[in-house]
């Protein structure tokens, strides 16, 4: 028995569907005015890059508090726009975590954000294994 394939004409599964759908919203995401808001609360000025011998803007790490180049930080979400615990609820859900204000944000060097991505996930694995147990 084959999988059901209700979207796109019947070519995608729900899953495929929802992929889309998240990647879409991620990519508005990335436009989001409250994402220029925190970085430019966490930005600490331009500093000079020994490398190219030209000024940059350099962050503030909200986790270990180092200063970082722009192109070496990412936006976080605080609360991550699918629940750990729950996993997916809905789409409302998902757009209100993902659209948050800038009080929902920080800036995070790029290895604090795969720390704290990689912990996410882990958790998220202990969350469905508890779920799923009877």
């Amino acid at each position: 028995m084959g999988t059901t394939k209700p979207y796109n004409n019947g070519t995608w599964t729900t899953a495929r569907f929802n992929s889309f759908v998240k990647s879409a919203l991620r990519a508005a995401s990335r436009r989001w005015p409250p994402k220029y808001d925190t970085l430019k609360k966490a930005c600490v000025g331009k500093r000079l890059d020994p490398l190219t011998g030209k000024q940059s803007f350099r962050y503030t790490c909200a986790a270990c508090k180092q200063v970082f180049k722009a192109a070496e930080v990412a936006v976080d979400h605080i609360i991550p726009a699918v629940s750990i615990e729950d996993g997916f609820t809905t789409w409302d859900d998902v757009v209100k975590n993902l659209f948050c204000e800038a009080d929902g944000l920080q800036v995070l060097c790029s290895d604090c954000h795969s720390k704290k991505t990689a912990d996410e996930r882990k958790q998220r694995t202990e969350a469905k294994s508890r779920n799923r147990k009877p």
